[in-house]
This record gives C-alpha cells, structure tokens and sequence, in this order.
C-alpha cells in the first residue's frame, strides 16, 4: 500500500466535513505559567465517539465502495477506534465487527455496543487481536479496517493538523501522543507540508516505547507487553506509520506513569475538560520537562476522553 500524500489529507478533510466536528482550540493560562510557553489545545477530546479515531474510521467507511459497504467493516480495538468505525459504519447504515481485548475499559465496551456493533472478544496480545479479526473476516466477508497502519486512516486523522494550523498559525512544535503511530504520521505529514518551519514532536509513555526504540534503532520494534495506564498506546507501530515517523517526525520522547498522572489531573483540575490519560502523555512531556518548550508557541493534541470514571488513578 503507497503511503498517504498531502492530497489524501485534503482529500480526506472533503469526504469527512459532513460528519466530523471541527474541534475547538482551548488555552490555560496557568499550564502556560508552568510550561513558561504558548500552550494550544486541540481537543480531540469532543470529537464524535470521544477521540480523534472518528476522523480516520470516517474517511474509510466513507471511501468503500457500496459493494464493499454491504460486507460491512473490521478491526481489532482497546475502544477508541472501534467506537468510532462503529459510528461510522452506523452512519452509512452498514455493519461493524469489532474485535475486543477482554481487558478494554467498560467506558469503551459501552460505547461500542452502544453504536450496535458486533463485539469478538480476544485476549489483550497484538497475535491474539490480529489472529481473532482474520477470523472475522475470513467469516464475514468486512473490509479490514487497521486502528492506525492505514492510508485511509492516516489521512484522516491529518485532517486535524489542518483545522490546527488554520486556526493557529505559527505554531513553532506539535506534539501528540503516539502508539500505532496513525494519528502522529497523519499530523506529521500535514505539518511538514502545510507549515514546514513546525517541529513535529510525539510522546509516548515509558512502558510502551516501541515507537522511541523503533526510531533510535532505524529499524521496527515490537510492543512486548507494554505496561501503562495510556490503554490507548499500548499498540505498534506499522510498515506505514514508522517510514513516516521517521520521515517526519523530528523525535519521540518518553515519559513516566506518574508523569501522566499528574499531567491528566492538572488539565481536568485547570482546565475543567476530561482527558483520558493516553491524551495526558504530550501534556506530561511538557510539564515534566521532557522537551524545551520554553518561550515556544506549541500545539498540543488531546487525542481522546473516554475514561473510565469508576477506574480514575487519582
């Protein structure tokens, strides 16, 4: 499969526009204070389905063909992304089936359900995930959509990047989080071609750094038993999003559970919106000095807040 191009982003931002919101940029002036820099929120967080994911399973419900659309889709998800291809897919009133780890949190169990999609439980391993949907596709005939290792999905969530850019020109880095790699590769692309003069940055946390390794190594590394309370992270990066990573991205920084922890309570507490923590962990780079942000005027994207509010680490 050829890797996304600054078109397909464009692209995907006109198929999309009908069905997605163009999320808003929020500011704290307190993390400003503690960030001594220029702090732009891009609030995936009130996304459809709660997270940047609807961009991307969006763009590739919406590119199927209707003989495709009637076998309907798949993929494999801890939640976010098999919320949103289940509202998607609901959207064009065709079938989901999503392939869930036993583990995923109830929040994300019920929304999946809550979109009407067929659920396939599967224990918490990347074998078991992929082994359990080419099951379910081998029996249903759907459309294999991958949460991140996909051009369609790449593209979409790009779009993100150029709602940013328009709203916040200049901006000096961006940082998002990054696991599978789809939304930083998305973001990354858009960046360098629409504001090349902006450092792309991504973070991930500590227990989960195949994405650092993969890139300080030059070659793919897997996720082995990834340990981090940003369940959203804990995939890998694919043959798409690490070329492009390593194209585009200038590097990965990793930060500490406690980190994310107290990244997430300060922009609940100071900002008054919810972020689960895979959102927490750009914030936490920031706070906790992982990266010099100092004087910068720095976007950072909120992936998500679908949170398990009986399960809160602090």
């Amino acid at each position: 499969m050829p890797l996304p191009t600054i078109d397909d982003i464009h692209q995907a931002a006109a198929r999309i526009k009908p069905y997605v919101h163009h999320t808003p940029v929020l500011t704290c002036a307190s993390l400003n204070h503690m960030a001594n820099a220029q702090l732009f929120f891009k609030c995936e967080n009130f996304q459809k389905a709660g997270a940047f994911k609807f961009r991307g399973a969006c763009n590739t419900v919406f590119s199927l063909s209707d003989t495709e659309a009637k076998r309907g889709v798949a993929t494999h998800s801890s939640g976010n992304h098999g919320a949103a291809l289940a509202l998607a897919a609901r959207l064009r009133n065709i079938p989901a089936h999503i392939v869930m780890p036993h583990n995923a949190p109830q929040v994300k169990r019920d929304a999946i359900a809550g979109y009407g999609a067929h659920v396939t439980w599967c224990e918490p391993s990347q074998a078991d995930r992929e082994a359990t949907v080419k099951r379910v596709v081998d029996e249903t005939g759907a459309v294999f959509a991958h949460p991140s290792n996909d051009a369609l999905v790449i593209a979409g969530q790009g779009t993100a990047a150029l709602e940013l850019l328009d709203d916040v020109p200049e901006l000096d880095m961006v940082l998002t989080p990054i696991g599978g790699g789809g939304l930083t590769s998305g973001i990354a692309l858009a960046v360098a071609t629409c504001s090349p003069r902006t450092r792309m940055v991504a973070v991930e946390p500590a227990g989960a750094d195949d994405a650092y390794r993969s890139l300080q190594s030059g070659t793919l590394q897997p996720s082995i038993n990834p340990r981090t309370i940003a369940d959203g992270l804990r995939t890998s990066l694919g043959d798409l999003t690490f070329p492009m990573i390593q194209q585009y991205a200038e590097q990965i920084v990793t930060v500490s559970e406690a980190a994310i922890i107290h990244a997430m309570r300060h922009v609940w507490e100071r900002m008054k919106i919810v972020i689960e923590p895979s959102s927490a962990v750009p914030v936490a780079a920031v706070l906790d000095k992982r990266i010099e942000v100092s004087g910068l005027r720095v976007g950072i994207v909120l992936s998500g807040g679908n949170v398990d509010l009986a399960s809160l680490p602090f």
